[in-house]
């Protein structure tokens, strides 16, 4: 039986076009529905909108994790599509430039990936939601206003191809520190490629040692409530 407010780490697996607010938001609606409890509930690391997997959320007590949370280690699961770029590094925006492609082989992508593994300094995307004198980057970054980011330092632990469909995308599984955004990775990988890059798909399949197999989704958790409560 579930102790929301002693608290309870919750493994979410995120559908495409929610925030994690909205995730957030949702299961604390949900508890509060079948338990009448007005329980705190937090997230630990956000996912974009546009992605998928792994969401932990902690409620009660167990809040006080989140930042021992949020600072584990993560795996994604990322398509990048080769040739062009979009202001926002993933497929959210436009597409701004065209590249060459054709001269992209398997040889190449091996030897690009072989070198961002490791400690490096990383840009993050104007469309982010990092702060800038208190406004979120993509805030500004939305109004045509210029974005000064800082680079941050991360680690790449480990990029292994999953499936290439050249010249057109990538698949890739990668191993990498809190702070690193996958947007970043792809635009970055595309432009080491002498062509382009954006993220056209991203799935959050570990944090630290929890897994994605273990999360369930947002109706599975209704449904568990319902069973449990007797509603």
């Amino acid at each position: 039986m579930f102790d929301f407010k002693q608290g309870e780490l919750l493994l979410i697996d995120k559908a495409k076009d929610w925030t994690s607010f909205d995730v957030v938001a949702k299961v604390r609606n949900l508890i509060k529905r079948f338990t009448g409890e007005k329980v705190k509930v937090g997230h630990a690391g956000t996912l974009d909108p546009m992605a998928t997997g792994l969401l932990i959320l902690a409620t009660g007590k167990q809040t006080k994790r989140l930042n021992e949370l949020q600072n584990l280690d993560k795996q994604y699961i990322a398509e990048i599509t080769l040739g062009a770029t979009t202001p926002s590094y993933d497929a959210e925006t436009e597409i701004e430039k065209i590249f060459p492609k054709e001269h992209i082989t398997e040889e190449k992508v091996k030897e690009v990936l072989k070198n961002f593994v490791g400690k490096q300094k990383q840009m993050p995307p104007a469309y982010s939601a990092k702060k800038i004198k208190g406004k979120k980057a993509y805030e500004l970054a939305r109004k045509g206003k210029e974005v000064n980011l800082q680079e941050v330092e991360i680690e790449i632990k480990n990029i292994e191809i999953v499936s290439l469909n050249l010249p057109d995308t990538i698949t890739i599984k990668v191993d990498c520190s809190k702070g690193t955004y996958i947007r970043s990775l792809a635009h970055d990988i595309g432009k080491a490629l002498d062509s382009g890059g954006y993220l056209t798909y991203l799935r959050r399949t570990k944090i630290g040692h929890y897994k994605v197999e273990e999360s369930v989704s947002i109706e599975q958790f209704e449904e568990i409530l319902k069973t449990m409560f007797n509603h």
